[in-house]
């Protein structure tokens, strides 16, 4: 039970941080949004930073989950993929669903990593879960062009999510139609590609 009403009052932060950001983040309105009491967020979560550090975290292991699964939400084959480079873009694709759960997640992050220039105490978690991000796109690189050495896979992964977040950014603001952000992904995707190859 304890359980589930963690779980609740982080996907409540999570909603609440994507609406209001972080800065209007108060915790009697996720108590409400969450269906609880302020005293039982206290209780799981110590303070709002622990709240914070928590949603992170809730954010970063929902993305894991909804980026491995199979299909890209625009209605694509959800046959597993039949190389590397398939499994790469599948899963870097995959941030960009028109789907409440993805939105929510892209935005949430966005707002947490926008915060983290005026919140030091977030910087910590924030860059340890942009590391993982990194080395699971170098993995999956490395998968792709497995003769590459580390530092080269690494620099690929770090080009491309930095680009994946700002796309996210602008597609999420309405400036950049979805498809048209895939088709920047994919772009991206062949030019670092090739650009290991050299």
């Amino acid at each position: 039970m304890a359980t589930d009403r963690r779980s609740a009052i982080l996907e409540a932060a999570a909603r609440v941080i994507a609406r209001r950001g972080v800065r209007g983040l108060r915790m009697e309105e996720l108590a409400t949004e969450a269906g609880v009491s302020t005293a039982l967020l206290y209780y799981h979560f110590k303070d709002r930073a622990g709240i914070l550090r928590h949603t992170l975290e809730f954010i970063s292991d929902r993305a894991d989950r909804y980026t491995s699964e199979a299909g890209d939400g625009a209605g694509r084959s959800t046959e597993a993929p039949s190389d590397a480079r398939t499994e790469l873009e599948r899963s870097l694709l995959l941030e960009f669903q028109d789907a409440p759960e993805v939105r929510e997640n892209s935005t949430a992050w966005g707002e947490l990593r926008a915060s983290a220039i005026f919140e030091p105490e977030l910087r910590g978690d924030l860059a340890r879960a942009t590391l993982a991000w990194i080395h699971d796109v170098a993995d999956l690189l490395s998968c792709v062009r497995p003769m590459t050495p580390a530092p080269a896979l690494t620099a690929s992964a770090e080009r491309l999510t930095g680009l994946l977040e700002g796309l996210s950014t602008r597609w999420l603001s309405g400036a950049l139609p979805l498809d048209h952000a895939r088709e920047l992904v994919r772009e991206a995707i062949s030019v670092e590609i090739e650009r290991l190859d050299h």
